[in-house]
């Protein structure tokens, strides 16, 4: 499976939090990763999305369906998040080590890998990421706009964690 994490764009300051949309700058760093996903990501890509409106923005900035999750919502807790993206049934992919193609161990319903896009909130992408990485809840940041993707795998019996990409807006054209 893949996992993509999203935070939202640069947003307005105010109250209340969920009702902050994204400024002038936000609009434009959503649209600068919006485009290097559509070259880069998983062609089917899932898209969840927090019901606030500055993560509502950033996921409309790809031009595809989303569906709108409230165990996304800012303050979130990390085993929500990865249970509505099914990151622990995902697919497992078992990589040999003669560099052959990966052959599937566990399918989705549809025989295909998954990929998932989150678009949410700090801390809990930070935590999220910590916790797929480092193996326990860290109070890592992730830079409003970023992606970080991740993959999971299964190689001689052992699930692992694949860091992808990592990558901001500040370093798109």
């Amino acid at each position: 499976m893949d996992l993509l994490l999203w935070r939202h764009a640069d947003a307005e300051d105010g109250l209340p939090d969920l009702q902050r949309p994204l400024t002038a700058r936000g609009e434009a760093q959503a649209q600068q990763m919006a485009d290097w996903l559509h070259a880069h990501a998983p062609k089917r890509l899932a898209v969840l999305v927090s019901p606030a409106v500055r993560a509502q923005q950033t996921a409309a900035a790809l031009k595809q369906p989303f569906v709108t999750d409230e165990r996304l919502r800012p303050g979130a807790d990390v085993c929500e998040l990865l249970a509505a993206t099914g990151w622990a049934d995902g697919d497992e992919m078992d990589d040999s080590d003669d560099g052959s193609r990966a052959t599937a161990v566990r399918h989705s319903p549809t025989h295909a890998r998954r990929a998932v896009i989150v678009v949410g909130h700090q801390p809990t992408l930070g935590r999220v990421a910590a916790l797929l990485l480092g193996g326990q809840e860290a109070d890592w940041s992730v830079k409003k706009g970023s992606v970080w993707w991740f993959s999971n795998r299964v190689r001689r019996g052992e699930t692992q964690t694949v860091l992808r990409a990592v990558i901001g807006p500040d370093y798109l054209p």
